[in-house]
């Protein structure tokens, strides 16, 4: 429930793939180490250490709620991937929650902004690994 990296200041409408290679590139940038995984939609595509979910296969944890049980070693996949992107997307309604600054539309220079964004995710941080129980999240409901 942490953020590992975080790069602010894309326009909303880039495509997925565009900002992940730019994160990919930077010098000190986004790093997965050796052995690991990060999580990516399907906006995406499976890559070197990056796991998307399988198309066309159940995904979303509401299609798992009514009973049904995973039928295919592909659909196990996609409801474990969507139980942990589920986690991620928490993080960030908890992160929108405790920061007002972070809901609603910024008339600050860009430069700012990003700095905004840094702030209040390393401020999250800070916060989650100092206190045992997160009131925002016992609080929060999506």
């Amino acid at each position: 429930m942490q953020f590992i990296y975080v790069l602010p200041g894309w326009e909303g409408s880039t495509a997925n793939g565009r900002v992940l290679r730019d994160a990919i590139s930077r010098r000190n940038g986004l790093n997965v180490p050796q052995g690991c995984y990060y999580l990516c939609d399907a906006g995406y595509t499976n890559g070197e250490r990056f796991l998307a979910p399988y198309r066309g296969q159940r995904y979303h944890l509401n299609d798992w709620r009514q009973g049904h049980q995973p039928t295919t070693a592909q659909e196990y996949f996609n409801m474990k991937h969507s139980q942990a992107r589920n986690c991620i997307e928490r993080c960030f309604g908890i992160l929108k929650a405790r920061w007002a600054i972070l809901r609603e539309k910024s008339f600050y220079l860009v430069k700012t902004q990003c700095r905004f964004i840094s702030a209040c995710c390393l401020l999250h941080n800070f916060i989650r690994s100092e206190m045992l129980v997160d009131p925002m999240e016992t609080n929060f409901v999506e």
